[in-house]
């Protein structure tokens, strides 16, 4: 008997469908929405529509829709064969760089930013979108680098791949002034190009001048030579010295974050409970919505979600391992790192260990087009292992 139970959940855990990713995915997914109806009920009865009216399930209603519309995606694609996409590398790449140049210039603003695109009253972000696209796109041009043998040289396997982010920086950062995008895009770009086997002493030089960038901008903030009204210079200056900064200014958010991370304590004040939530901490239901998770269910609660994107990690790289071929592996590494880069430096922004940056946390923060990209990204994830070899060692 205890053989068979032994058996089973080995089955279980080394299947080919990874059904341990899709228990974590719906765990994060479940305890998102919660926190989300908890955090953004205060602001949304402070929000009156057109005919006086206002509704505390507003945000839950419509993440909720996106989240049915995320699973059914999910599902679909789950069943298809991951490899087909390989073919489509040029079409997905094209299209995406067209949409995000489109948002540029025909987009719609909203909170300061022009990110969206409005049709028939939907609206959508294409940028959401195009970081799964362009881990297909990279997935299918480092595979091809990495067969043809080149993918250790200098030009072909490590410039070329470079140039192909540029049109991506120039329409996400430069046009839309959408850095978090910019900052994930690169970053998993780095992180497929690194799995491929493009030579780590560039890699090396690379980030050696980019460490020497950084230590440059900061080096300025902190002496007040870079300022210019930029907001991205006022966040790292902000970062820098919160003791000295405006309390009811540019520290204004991360402050109530850390009083709302602080109350929390070891078990929280009770779900449902914040106090910071109250109009104190500012759209508390995006990007520090881990803020009122930790005020409401205290440092274990934090432990747990924490250890579910662990868990989350841990099911992408066994599937990256398991992939029969190249491409299914960079498939997986680069949705792998997705999610997992975005909880990483979300939950480090409202700890206050790196500056601000707009970094919604996956599957937690309001966000139609992040909640469907996500779970899109997830069921590419669960094809991949699908049509992996099975490893029931």
């Amino acid at each position: 008997m205890a053989k068979k139970k032994t058996k089973k959940v080995g089955l279980f855990i080394n299947g080919k469908f990874d059904y341990v990713l899709v228990l974590v995915t719906l765990s994060l997914l479940a305890l998102g929405l919660i926190i989300l109806l908890s955090a953004s009920a205060p602001t949304a009865l402070s929000e009156v529509d057109k005919n006086g009216n206002s509704n505390s399930y507003k945000y839950l209603i419509k993440q909720g829709i996106m989240a049915a519309a995320g699973l059914v995606a999910m599902v679909a694609l789950s069943k298809i064969d991951y490899r087909i996409y390989r073919k489509l590398k040029w079409p997905i790449y094209l299209g995406f760089i067209g949409l995000l140049v489109a948002v540029g210039f025909v987009g719609s603003d909203a909170g300061g930013a022009r990110r969206w695109i409005n049709i028939a009253g939907f609206s959508f972000q294409p940028s959401e979108f195009a970081k799964v696209g362009f881990i297909i796109f990279y997935a299918a041009l480092l595979s091809d680098m990495k067969e043809k043998n080149k993918i250790k040289k200098l030009v072909p396997g490590f410039l070329y791949p470079l140039i192909w982010l540029v049109p991506i920086v120039l329409a996400i950062f430069i046009l839309q002034n959408h850095f978090s995008a910019t900052l994930i895009i690169a970053a998993i770009t780095i992180v497929q190009m690194f799995v491929a086997g493009s030579s780590l002493k560039y890699f090396i030089g690379a980030g050696a001048i980019g460490v020497i960038g950084v230590l440059g901008i900061l080096l300025k903030t902190s002496t007040g030579e870079a300022g210019g009204g930029n907001f991205r210079v006022s966040r790292i200056q902000t970062w820098l010295d919160l003791e000295n900064a405006n309390p009811v200014g540019e520290a204004w958010q991360i402050l109530n974050s850390l009083y709302a991370i602080g109350s929390g304590g070891l078990f929280g004040l009770g779900l449902g409970k914040s106090k910071q939530k109250y109009l104190y901490l500012p759209e508390p239901q995006n990007d520090f919505i881990f803020a009122i998770l930790a005020e409401e269910l205290g440092f274990f609660g934090c432990i747990i979600v924490i250890l579910l994107f662990m868990l989350f990690i841990w099911r992408g790289i066994v599937i990256a391992i398991k992939a029969d071929d190249n491409f299914g592996t960079l498939i997986a590494i680069g949705v792998t790192t997705m999610i997992g880069l975005q909880a990483l430096i979300n939950i480090a922004v409202v700890t206050n260990t790196i500056p601000v940056t707009g970094m919604p946390l996956p599957f937690f923060s309001y966000g139609g087009s992040a909640m469907l990209a996500d779970l899109a990204a997830v069921g590419i994830l669960l094809s991949v292992s699908r049509n992996s070899k099975t490893n029931n060692s």
